[in-house]
């Protein structure tokens, strides 16, 4: 099939450990300014940078549905998840490049100091273009990226205070 007559689509991954409002700002203003049919939320089964997660993969991936449910042209996707395993990004970008034009990949600003780390960067970064969420705290370094779109996000929030809170609730 050509690449013209596929769906073009965003890429967002992450561990949605928990999901937030903060991910569906970056959701919601990825679809006001980027031209894509479709955008596909991934969530991890584990982070490969990360030893474990707080919720289940199966309250993850239920929590993210949830956030989700009322965008008509946002898909949340179990793909990573059943690998049962940590995917690395570049896997599951030939996975969806297999189905959809994957235009763009969505990662968070804190993702950039060690983005060259990242499994087949630079195949990643001859593949897409690069749609960079600001978060309060994090300078925007991207020229170790060939093309990139910023998406001014202007929330702060983060999964780890969500669950530092959490944890605080219990010990009062």
């Amino acid at each position: 099939m050509f690449k013209e007559n596929l769906e073009t689509i965003a890429l967002f991954g992450g561990s949605f450990d928990p999901p937030h409002f903060g991910h569906k700002s970056v959701v919601k203003e990825a679809l006001k300014v980027l031209e894509i049919d479709r955008l596909i939320v991934v969530p991890t089964f584990l982070n490969p940078f990360k030893r474990a997660s707080h919720f289940t993969t199966g309250e993850r991936l239920q929590l993210t549905k949830e956030l989700f449910k009322g965008f008509d042209k946002v898909t949340v996707d179990d793909y990573e998840i059943e690998e049962q395993k940590p995917t690395p990004t570049a896997q599951t970008l030939k996975y969806f490049q297999q189905k959809y034009n994957v235009e763009y990949l969505i990662i968070g600003a804190d993702n950039l100091e060690h983005i060259e780390k990242w499994y087949e960067f630079e195949w990643l970064n001859a593949q897409i273009t690069w749609v960079i969420a600001t978060r309060k705290g994090y300078e925007i370094k991207s020229n170790k990226l060939r093309d990139v779109k910023i998406l001014e996000v202007e929330v702060d929030i983060s999964s780890t205070q969500i669950r530092n809170k959490e944890s605080s609730i219990y010990e009062q």
